[in-house]
C-alpha cells in the first residue's frame, strides 16, 4: 500500500492529515469523557474550559520532550521545532504535563469530583483516544512506520524507504485490547465493590508495558529509545504495585472482625480503660 498523502489542499489552504487526525482524536476524547462523567453522576459543563488547557499542555509537553530527546535534529533549523504537522510528539511528555493540568483544573471547576475518581473515569478515555490517535496521527504522518520489513503486512510511509512495520496499527490494536480489559473490569466489578484507583493502576501498567514492547520490538533503536523503554517498564511496575495495594486494601476492609471463644466479636479496650 502506497503512503497516504500527508496533506491536501482546499484552495490555497494546506490541510495536514496529521493535525486533522489529532483534532478528531481530541474531540472524541472530550465527548467520551463528558459521557463518562454524566454516567457517573457528575456535571460536565465545566469540562470545556478544562479541555482547552488539556489540549494546549498536551501538545506543548509532547513536543518539548520530543525536541529535547532529539535536540541534534533541530539545532540546524530551530524553526522546525514548531512544525508539529511533520510529527514528533512524545506521549510521555504530553501525559506528564496534561494530566496534572487536567486534575488541577477539575479540582477547581468541579470540587465534588475527587482526583482518584477522576483518574478512574479518564483512564479508559485516554486509552481509547490513544488507539484512535495512532490511526489518525502517526499512521498519516511523515516517517510514521517502524523497522523495515518484507512481510506481507508491511506498509509504505512518506519519508521512509521500503516497506515498514505498521507500528501505529499495532499500537492501536494494543490499546484496544487494554481498553477491553478496563471495560471488562468495570463490568464485572460494580463501582461499590471496585477499589478506587484500580482502573487507573491497571490501565497505566498495561499501557506502560505496551510502550516498552513497541519501542523494543518494532521501532528503530536510537538515543531516544532507552528512556521510553525504561519509562514503560517503570509505569508497568507502578501500575502493578498500586493495583495490588488497592486490591489488598479492599480485601482487608471486607474481612470480618475477629471473635472470641464464645463467638462474640472482640472489641479493643479504649485507651486508659482497666478491667
Amino acid at each position: 500500500m502506497r503512503p497516504i498523502p500527508i496533506e491536501f489542499h482546499i484552495g490555497p489552504l494546506a490541510v495536514h492529515t496529521y493535525g486533522l487526525g489529532l483534532a478528531v482524536t481530541f474531540w472524541f476524547g472530550y465527548r467520551y469523557f463528558a459521557y463518562r462523567l454524566r454516567k457517573a453522576g457528575y456535571p460536565d459543563r465545566w469540562l470545556g474550559g478544562t479541555f482547552v488547557w488539556i489540549i494546549v499542555t498536551a501538545i506543548v509537553g509532547a513536543r518539548a520532550v520530543h525536541v529535547l530527546a532529539n535536540l541534534s535534529d533541530y539545532t540546524a533549523d530551530p524553526l522546525t521545532i514548531f512544525a508539529i504537522w511533520q510529527g514528533g510528539l512524545s506521549s510521555f511528555g504530553g501525559l506528564a504535563l496534561a494530566i496534572p493540568t487536567g486534575l488541577l483544573s477539575a479540582r477547581r471547576r468541579c470540587p465534588t469530583l475527587r482526583a482518584a475518581i477522576a483518574a478512574d473515569l479518564v483512564t479508559p478515555v485516554l486509552v481509547a483516544s490513544w488507539a484512535l490517535g495512532r490511526l489518525l496521527g502517526p499512521q498519516l504522518m511523515v516517517a510514521g512506520g517502524g523497522k523495515p520489513t518484507h512481510q506481507w503486512f508491511g506498509m509504505y510511509y512518506a519519508g521512509e524507504v521500503g516497506r515498514r512495520l505498521p507500528v501505529p496499527i499495532f499500537q492501536a490494536l494494543e490499546c484496544a485490547a487494554v481498553f477491553g480489559v478496563l471495560m471488562l473490569l468495570e463490568h464485572h466489578l460494580e463501582e461499590a465493590a471496585r477499589p478506587t484507583g484500580l482502573v487507573t493502576a491497571i490501565g497505566v501498567g498495561l499501557w506502560g508495558l505496551s510502550r516498552f514492547f513497541d519501542e523494543f520490538l518494532w521501532l528503530s533503536h536510537d538515543a531516544g529509545s532507552l528512556p521510553i523503554e525504561v519509562g514503560g517498564l517503570v509505569l508497568f511496575g507502578l501500575g502493578a504495585g498500586v493495583a495490588l495495594w488497592r486490591l489488598l486494601a479492599a480485601r482487608g476492609a471486607k474481612r470480618p472482625p475477629a471473635t472470641d471463644q464464645d463467638g462474640d466479636a472482640e472489641t479493643p479496650l479504649s485507651l486508659g480503660s482497666r478491667t
